[in-house]
């Protein structure tokens, strides 16, 4: 019975110690937003590489019906539990997921940079830091509610893993240069 229980326990420590599915996941409201994105040096490392990712837009009036029913399944959970059209206006927006890795330990910063539509060249970007990184990540950023509806979609975005002021992973949009 005792070895049942330090079982267990075991277990419950394991999984709280990651995400679901056993994944680390950083980021969605832990980001912050920075005011200026600064240039930092190019020195890319085999070490950290993004393995995919997921953007997902969530607005009614440029979605087009679909069939697929994890599609329509994933639109169905972004809203789930809004109550009214305030809380539905503030999930409308670009829901960003990257997965991405880490060789060796290291203390990483990840950072989004993006550009919408009405802003033109400015570029803005939210950040947050992760400690002793190593192993499979799974970084999520959003962009939604006011930010989105006054400043539009999110035109152009690049996603980087910063190690000691330079930049060791990169990943990108098409329409980023």
């Amino acid at each position: 019975m005792k070895r049942y229980f330090l079982l267990l326990a075991s277990l419950l420590a394991a999984t709280a110690a990651f995400g679901e599915n056993g994944r680390n996941i950083v980021g969605g409201d832990t980001s912050t937003a920075i005011d200026k994105a600064n240039v930092l040096p190019l020195a890319l490392d085999d070490a950290f590489q993004f393995r995919k990712q997921i953007v997902i837009l969530n607005d009614p009036q440029v979605l087009k019906p679909s069939f697929d029913p994890m599609i329509n399944f994933e639109r169905t959970r972004l809203n789930y539990g809004a109550l009214n059209s305030y809380e539905r206006r503030s999930r409308y927006g670009h829901y960003f997921k990257f997965f991405w890795r880490s060789k060796r330990k290291a203390d990483l910063t990840v950072r989004f940079e993006y550009r919408q539509q009405n802003l033109g060249a400015f570029v803005q970007a939210k950040e947050y830091h992760v400690k002793d990184a190593k192993g499979s990540y799974v970084s999520e950023f959003d962009v939604l509610g006011d930010q989105y509806i006054e400043d539009g979609k999110v035109a152009g975005w690049r996603v980087i893993l910063i190690e000691n002021g330079k930049i060791v992973g990169l990943n990108q949009s098409f329409l980023w240069n």
